[in-house]
């Protein structure tokens, strides 16, 4: 596999997949939270230092053929403040304007050309009305799985070079995640300086961790990150268990949760899983009491009891301050940390307390040595929220693609590059 660092793209164009899909001001239509734009820089600089020229490619949103509201304009001021240089864009990403544009690249150029999934064959997935036939779907998406292919295709004769940097969507088999790599030798194909960063740090997790290790796992549901927990129960000494997925292994055990959050149907899940914790040797930290509130509303009144001694028409709604003693104690002492999901409903001031007691005691044992993986989108913005993104060892850019990762899943957009 060829490495960024070891190529040399003077004189070449380069078409690199970034991952813009950044929130966007409903009103004034300007990007709001930069994160992933300066993601992309390191990769956009060394092509262009190298005396090569850009091709930015992206997706922004869901959109349902071309709408205004889902253009990668409000991008290019942005792009254009960090690189000190104009950015030339093209107002579709196919089409004689992108064609020409693309071929009149001189060296040090960058061109971003607009949202590739304005194109449903980007995705591959048809747009059908709900009255199809399975036949009608299945035809839809043979001929969508052609259009995908020709899209790719049509990409990749901008180029010579192509690079994949958009993590974030690396789970995804899209025409400009994976297919298009088919379009190009060995040699010119790689990865930039995000997507191998992503990587390094989750293999490290996964396969090099120093002890002890512990995963936190947050977040609503237990089915959410089952694959994940199960995957991690091979390689962690401590689990910790916060958010709203603890009431459906209290309930479980016989706990009383009164109105909080439970999947019924996984009651046997979370009793297995507390067994092959046991079975392994691995500790399983589950919260010892909890704050809870009459209602799912930040004007909630509060109560504060055992974890398994929720009363009635009462919810639980963040972990108590005896389970954030010692949650803390055990990241204290912990040399390898995975955070995935929030401690309890921390977008609600009142309910936030766990989830930043949970961040800053990542960042102290961070500070003493450990090493410390922050992802999912919620963990992301509470370690944002608390400033502390230059006090953990690395923060993912991508949430769904991490997770399907480090549940040992392979991903599209990696293995078109790196193989299986």
């Amino acid at each position: 596999m060829k490495m960024i660092d070891d190529f040399n793209f003077k004189g070449k164009k380069a078409i690199v997949r970034v991952d813009f899909n950044v929130p966007l001001d409903k009103q004034t239509l300007e990007v709001t939270d930069d994160t992933r734009i300066r993601g992309a820089l390191p990769t956009i600089r060394k092509i262009t230092g190298d005396g090569g020229s850009v091709i930015l490619m992206s997706h922004l949103g869901r959109p349902a053929g071309r709408m205004e509201k889902y253009s990668l304009k409000p991008v290019i001021p942005v792009l254009e403040k960090y690189l000190g240089k104009k950015v030339l864009f093209a107002n579709d990403c196919l089409g004689e304007e992108a064609e020409k544009l693309a071929a009149g690249l001189k060296p040090g150029d960058i061109l971003l050309l607009e949202n590739v999934r304005f194109y449903p064959e980007e995705e591959g997935k048809p747009i059908l009305p709900e009255t199809a036939t399975e036949e009608e779907k299945k035809a839809a998406k043979a001929e969508l799985k052609l259009k995908q292919k020709e899209l790719a295709k049509k990409l990749a004769s901008y180029a010579e070079v192509y690079v994949n940097d958009a993590f974030g969507t690396a789970h995804r088999a899209h025409g400009t995640t994976a297919v298009i790599a088919d379009y190009f030798p060995e040699d010119r194909k790689m990865f930039g300086y995000l997507i191998n960063s992503e990587l390094a740090a989750m293999d490290r997790v996964l396969n090099n961790a120093q002890k002890p290790f512990t995963a936190i796992m947050g977040g609503a549901k237990v089915s959410d990150k089952i694959l994940l927990i199960e995957n991690l129960l091979n390689r962690v000494d401590n689990l910790i268990i916060g958010g709203g997925m603890t009431y459906t292994f209290i309930k479980a055990k016989g706990g009383k949760i009164g109105n909080s959050l439970c999947e019924e149907d996984k009651l046997d899940l979370a009793l297995k899983i507390i067994e092959k914790a046991a079975e392994k040797g691995v500790k399983l930290y589950l919260p010892v009491d909890s704050l809870n509130g009459d209602k799912f509303d930040n004007s909630a009144n509060t109560s504060l009891t055992p974890v398994d001694a929720v009363e009635d028409g009462w919810m639980g709604m963040d972990i108590g301050q005896k389970t954030i003693e010692i949650f803390s104690e055990v990241i204290k002492n912990s040399k390898t940390i995975l955070w995935n999901g929030p401690m309890g409903v921390f977008e609600m001031e009142k309910f936030s307390g766990g989830t930043t007691a949970i961040a800053k005691a990542i960042a102290d044992a961070t500070a003493k040595g450990a090493y410390s993986l922050i992802g999912g989108g919620d963990s992301v913005a509470a370690i944002n929220k608390n400033k502390l993104a230059d006090k953990v060892s690395y923060v993912s850019t991508g949430g769904g693609a991490m997770l399907e990762y480090m549940e040992g899943k392979k991903l599209p957009g990696i293995v078109a590059i790196r193989g299986e």
